[in-house]
This record gives C-alpha cells, sequence and structure tokens, in this order.
C-alpha cells in the first residue's frame, strides 16, 4: 500500500513518502530514492548500475578495470615518452653528425636508421670485424649489394672533421677507389655505406681465408699500378690535396677481376696546401706506419708513399707486415735490395727468371717509397709512373700472357708464411 488515511471522506488519502520507510520500502545505500504517486523509485547512483530495490549496484567501471586503463594509460604514456626520446635523439645524432650539411650533397644519400636496419637484414651478415668495429653485407632496394662499417667508437677529433671528409669522399670517383654511397647520421657514431667489392682486401687475398693460391707476377703488377693510381687521384684530387693515412693491403680490395680499389678512408685527411700536419693520435696500423710519424708527429703524402712501399713488399715477398722492435721488417728488406739479395726475398712461387726480374725492378721502387727521409721519397705520381714502366717492360719481354690466377684451395697458411 502506498497511501494512507480515510478513503470514505473527500481527500483522505494521502500518498505515502516511501523513502522515509526504509525498513518497508528498501533502497540500497548506492541508490538515489524518489518518491511517486503509487509507488517510489530507487536507480543506482550516476556511474553505477543495477536495481536500488534490491540492493544491487555495482559500478559501471569496476576497480579491476580501472586499475588496467591505469596501467595500459600509464604504459601508453611511457612508450610514446620513449618514442619522443629517441626522435629527439635521432633527430640530435644527425645534426651533430652533419646532417644539414650533408643533406645538401648530390653525391651520396642519407639513410635513416630504420633503413639500414632492412638494408642489413638487421645486421645479420658480418663480412668483416676488428678493432674498429664491424663491417656489414647488405642488398639496396635496386639489389645492388654494399658494405655497411660501423665503427664502435671514434676519435673526438675526427667526429668534428666527419662532415668534411664524407664530402670529400662522395665527390672522388675513381675505378681504383672504393665507391661511398651513402651514410646514417643517426647514430653516436655514423655508418658508411660503400659499394661492395666481392673478392676481399689484397691481404686476404694474399695472407687470410681468401688466400689465393698463386698470383702470377702480371696480376701482382696490375694490383700494385692500379691502387699507385687511386692513390696518386686522391692526392691530387680537387683544391685541397689528400692523404690517406692509412694505407696497408688491408685496406686495398679487389674485385671480381682483381681491380684493386683503396678503401677505408677513416684517417683521411684533407691538408690545405699539401701542408704537413702534427698530430698527437696514431694514425695508421703500425705495420705500416711511416717512421717520421713516430718520432715527429708529422703525417703528409709522403707518409702514405711510405705505407705504399711495405704494401709492395708484401706483394714481392708474400710475406705478412709485422711490427717487431727485435727484427725490422722493412729495414730487412732495404738491407737486403742492397746487398743485391732482393731476389733471395721474392715469393718462392714465382720461378721465371722474367717474372723475378720484374719484381726485383719492383723492389726498387718499395726501396724508394721506403726511405727514412720523407724528401727523398717518390711521390705517388712517380710510384704510379714507375709500375706503368715495369709493366710495359714485361710485355715487351714477353711477360704478358693470359695468366689467371689459381683459385684452388692454398696450403696451410702458416707453412707458407716463410721466415726472413
Amino acid at each position: 500500500m502506498h497511501y494512507h488515511g480515510n478513503p470514505y471522506i473527500t481527500d483522505g488519502c494521502h500518498d505515502i513518502n516511501e523513502c522515509k520507510l526504509p525498513d518497508l520500502y528498501p533502497c540500497s545505500v548506492d541508490g538515489v530514492c524518489g518518491n511517486r504517486l503509487e509507488g517510489y523509485d530507487c536507480p543506482c547512483k550516476e556511474g553505477m548500475k543495477g536495481d536500488g530495490k534490491t540492493g544491487h549496484c555495482v559500478e559501471n567501471f569496476p576497480l579491476a578495470a580501472k586499475v588496467v586503463v591505469g596501467l595500459a594509460a600509464c604504459i601508453v604514456a611511457l612508450v610514446l615518452m620513449v618514442m619522443a626520446h629517441q626522435l629527439l635523439t635521432l633527430k640530435r645524432f644527425h645534426e651533430q653528425n652533419g646532417g644539414p650539411v650533408l643533406k645538401g650533397v648530390k653525391n651520396i644519400k642519407i639513410y635513416r636508421r630504420k633503413e639500414m636496419k632492412q638494408i642489413t637484414n638487421n645486421y645479420s651478415r658480418v663480412i668483416g670485424e676488428g678493432n674498429f668495429g664491424k663491417v656489414y653485407m647488405g642488398t639496396l632496394e635496386n639489389k645492388q649489394q654494399v658494405a655497411i662499417k660501423r665503427s664502435i667508437k671514434v676519435d673526438k677529433n675526427m667526429k668534428a672533421e666527419f662532415t668534411g671528409e664524407v664530402i670529400v669522399q662522395s665527390e672522388m670517383r675513381h675505378k681504383n677507389i672504393a665507391r661511398l654511397l651513402g651514410c646514417c647520421l643517426e647514430l653516436d657514431v655514423p655508418m658508411l655505406v660503400y659499394e661492395y667489392v666481392p673478392r676481399g682486401s689484397l691481404y686476404d687475398a694474399l695472407f687470410g681465408l681468401r688466400r689465393v693460391h698463386i698470383i702470377p707476377v702480371d696480376m701482382r703488377l696490375q694490383i700494385a699500378a692500379g691502387s699507385a693510381e687511386g692513390l696518386t687521384y686522391m692526392h691530387s684530387a680537387g683544391e685541397c690535396t689528400i692523404r690517406h693515412g692509412d694505407v696497408k693491403s688491408a685496406n686495398i680490395l679487389l674485385d671480381e677481376n682483381f681491380c684493386p680499389k683503396v678503401s677505408d678512408f677513416g684517417t683521411s685527411r684533407l691538408l690545405a696546401g699539401g701542408k704537413p700536419e702534427r698530430t698527437e693520435r696514431v694514425v695508421g696500423d703500425m705495420s705500416y706506419i711511416d717512421p717520421i710519424y713516430m718520432v715527429q708527429g708529422i703525417v703528409t703524402q709522403k707518409s702514405d708513399v711510405y705505407s705504399f712501399g711495405v704494401v709492395l713488399i708484401e706483394l714481392i715477398t708474400r710475406r705478412p707486415a709485422t711490427y717487431s722492435n727485435k727484427r725490422n721488417y722493412v729495414a730487412s728488406f732495404v738491407e737486403a735490395y742492397l746487398d743485391k739479395r732482393a731476389r733471395n726475398l721474392i715469393d718462392n712461387d714465382i720461378t721465371s727468371e722474367v717474372d723475378i726480374k720484374l719484381l726485383e725492378m719492383v723492389s726498387g721502387v718499395a726501396v724508394e717509397c721506403v726511405k727514412l727521409n720523407p724528401e727523398e721519397r717518390l711521390d705517388m705520381k712517380q710510384v704510379e709512373h714507375r709500375l706503368l714502366e715495369i709493366i710495359g717492360q714485361g710485355v715487351q719481354d714477353g711477360q704478358r700472357r693470359n695468366y689467371q690466377a689459381d683459385l684452388s684451395p692454398a696450403p696451410d697458411d702458416v707453412a707458407l708464411l716463410k721466415s726472413w
């Protein structure tokens, strides 16, 4: 009953306010009681659902759901913050590595970090590794194979000069220089993208895992002359002269036809007007380094000539350059040459008298490259000219035959490394 009073008189019945009688007309504490004629309503409070009359009001969004949503919101916010931080970091690396300047360079492409992961298949194929870092095989969208150099550390001074050196490399177009195709700047240490040279380095062919069993003399001469031509181009390209700074057999790459390509310009320098440069940091491999640098800390293009002379000795003897305080690799060779014993050091695989005489002539060039006084050394143009003359002499003597390098597996490398 929702009325009280006397039904037998006019206006004798009055509506009962059920909300004031909770014991008779229950309404949940989570409900909102509302009186009306012939009854009452008890809807659940805002944000809840159910029937307040039966005491079953529950939240539309329970606590557990709130916790889950709250955690999800925090995670999303954290992810967005991390992404924003990463984008800012990439932008900072891009700018500090010269992105605004290099963006206008026509001959190279600036790759994004995510592009590099695709090009290298997530850095899955390592084709070179050393103290400097790693070199990865990669494939561009046009199916061109490339080599990506990823350094693990870099000198702060070199980092400051990175932009200028990349610009210089981008302008080098020569058949005997490994071509720089692009770079990725979105890292603390930039990655460089070079053309891929399939036969590895000259060091590999002479001594390493890709050791070629027999390398004919005419092929050695072509490798030497081509490398000299590439270095000559470097030394004379553009308004400013350039020195490589780390000439060694490991930095001379060989294509499928054994055409040499000078590579790895990580220590290359612009020398205004060809002036010498004094530096306190170690430049290059100790087995090839110019003694003048060790004493005076001065590097010049003649430093490259000295290092190339050591490479010539490796080509002649097929014995790897070694750095030792007990026995000097270069001095031993020079001494043998001056004592007319150079042929005793020539690779034992070379047996033809014509071939031996040609390598003796190359020995003379090598000795002139490694003179202690830089002013007495040949320059790279002279080295190139002398080597081409020797090749011409070989042609006159019938040396140029249809030689093919013996690519069959070589015997144990260690057994072939003859002592001086």
